[in-house]
């Protein structure tokens, strides 16, 4: 087991590393600078977009499929990662991660407008793509598309779609709620089960419901912190600047942190919270009612906004002006201890422990449906039922396992989903850019996309 262990912390430093850091945010720097920044000066008409009703072929509203992708991206990477950020690269990792949020909402771009473009129709109807499709169609690399796929699987399975996501929710029940830990795995499994068994309707109905409720409730609790303690915000953003490139070192257990680690830290810990260029959630935005992959891709492209600009970035403000990052919690803890020391005690351990039930169960379903788009790729109709009543099963007893081992293999192969997507980003990175340039070429009301 130690040996196990050993070999997957080896290879999560290895895929973590600074070479796929780099491409993932030298991707969305590409793209940044060949759309011209459109993620600043597009963002309005996103928002306009995300609203407009468009009745072309497709499963679920533009906003219903923004939702099911936010569904899996708002977790528990919002609460813990952004704190373990904190903890090990100092405050400057918040700026490291805002500069993974502003790259990665061009990279959301890419990827979902070529979800839409390379989209297919499945027996049953339904709208199916992402980077599968795109990679077997648009770089003629089944076998490539394939590797992806069972990656995808793999994560949906054994990581982050299932027994992280379970033992939040059991032990913040148990912990926070006194629920006991096996009638808060009944329900959970009933409630999954209800939800997933009835596919992508059903889910991303669910996820438009829950997903603004619980992001608009967390914002507002974030924002009331700020607000009150408004006289330490400006000292807060001096502290977090100043870091992001020089080394600070702080209380506690924490010995100190590098530049290098605020950047290492600040990056990873932002592409893991909203998952741009992983290549998630392009597979729920290619189910969307729209006839343009344009206007898509921009819907999705607030994803990254909403998920890392806003909400980490209040999680991280919270944490740097209540001074819970000097302290000796950490995760989950360390953010409760923010909301308590800015708020009140009672506010603080019931806020995080809502949140996080909440986070962790729409992100169940966002990665259930992503594991179903895989399996239906590689193995066809016939194994979609059957893929439910495991996954389903897989969250009945996700609650009585280790995870030390999980989080590690978690972590190995959400990064190599990277991988065969950003090859196929850049492969197929001029097709990106002209057909953005054509769609704003085309349409004389808006400005064309800067050369």
């Amino acid at each position: 087991m130690f040996t196990i262990e050993s070999v997957l912390s080896t290879l999560s430093s290895w895929v973590w590393g600074p070479p796929l850091l780099l491409l993932l945010v030298g991707t969305g720097l590409y793209f940044t600078v060949q759309l011209g920044v459109m993620q600043l000066h597009r963002l309005p008409l996103a928002l306009r977009l995300m609203f407009r009703r468009d009745d072309s072929a497709g499963d679920v509203s533009r906003f219903s499929a923004l939702c099911t992708a936010l569904a899996a991206t708002i977790g528990t990477g919002n609460i813990v990662g952004v704190a373990t950020a904190v903890k090990l690269g100092g405050p400057g990792a918040l700026f490291w991660m805002w500069l993974a949020g502003l790259f990665g909402m061009a990279t959301k771009y890419a990827e979902c407008m070529l979800a839409v473009k390379y989209r297919r129709t499945d027996s049953r109807g339904e709208q199916v793509g992402g980077p599968m499709y795109y990679i077997a169609d648009g770089l003629g690399k089944a076998w490539l598309a394939k590797v992806f796929a069972a990656f995808t699987l793999l994560v949906a399975f054994f990581g982050i779609g299932t027994f992280p996501q379970v033992n939040a929710i059991v032990d913040g029940a148990e912990l926070a709620l006194n629920v006991p830990r096996q009638l808060s795995m009944i329900i959970l499994t009933v409630l999954v089960a209800a939800v997933v068994l009835g596919g992508i309707k059903r889910i991303a109905r669910v996820a438009t419901a829950l997903v603004p409720t619980m992001a608009i409730g967390y914002i507002m609790v974030c924002s009331a912190l700020v607000l009150t303690n408004a006289d330490a915000v400006p000292a807060a953003l001096g502290l977090i600047l100043h870091s992001a490139f020089n080394p600070v070192a702080a209380g506690g257990g924490f010995a100190g942190a590098t530049v290098m680690m605020a950047i290492q830290f600040g990056i990873a810990r932002g592409v893991f919270s909203n998952e741009a260029g992983l290549g998630s959630a392009p597979m729920a935005a290619a189910s969307a009612k729209t006839k343009s992959p344009v206007e898509q891709g921009l819907v999705s492209m607030t994803g990254p906004f909403f998920d890392t600009l806003i909400i980490c970035s209040l999680t991280g403000l919270a944490l740097v002006i209540t001074g819970a990052w000097q302290g000796d919690a950490a995760g989950a803890a360390m953010t409760s201890q923010a909301m308590s020391d800015g708020l009140s005690t009672l506010v603080g351990s019931k806020v995080i422990t809502i949140a996080l039930l909440f986070f962790a169960f729409t992100t169940i379903l966002g990665w259930c449906y992503y594991g179903e788009r895989a399996v239906l790729f590689l193995a066809g109709e016939k194994y979609r039922l059957p893929y439910r009543m495991v996954f389903v099963a897989l969250v009945a007893v996700g609650g009585l396992l280790q995870l030390d081992l999980i989080w590690l293999l978690a972590d190995v192969v959400n990064g190599l989903m990277a991988i065969p997507n950003l090859i196929a980003l850049l492969w197929l990175r001029h097709e990106i850019v002209a057909d953005t340039r054509a769609y704003f070429a085309a349409h004389s009301s808006l400005r064309s996309v800067r050369a």
